[in-house]
């Protein structure tokens, strides 16, 4: 299983609680998405990021298809502008 880690850090960060129901619907609207977690920061710290998104996809090719989806695109677009940070970790489940 590969799992695919987003950590995003808002401009604003009133616009992470939208940003998690966003993307909490692609997991009904992407098939190449075996599971789908996503949390709000709650210790605030100046070290934090506000969200942590977390995808689980069969293999790469299931992953580059759900980059490629467009409710993913549509989504990325609308958060692409409130990004101030983004750091991405794709790793193989043991």
């Amino acid at each position: 299983m590969l799992v695919h880690v987003v950590l995003m850090r808002f401009t604003d960060p009133a616009d992470a609680p939208e940003a998690a129901e966003r993307l909490r619907r692609l997991a009904g609207s992407v098939p190449q998405i075996t599971s789908l977690d996503v949390g709000l920061d709650v210790s605030g710290s100046e070290h934090s990021y506000d969200l942590a998104l977390t995808t689980r996809h069969t293999d790469p090719g299931e992953l580059a298809a759900y980059q490629r989806h467009p409710d993913h695109l549509a989504l990325a677009a609308w958060l692409g502008p409130r990004l101030a940070h983004r750091a991405v970790v794709d790793h193989l489940e043991p």
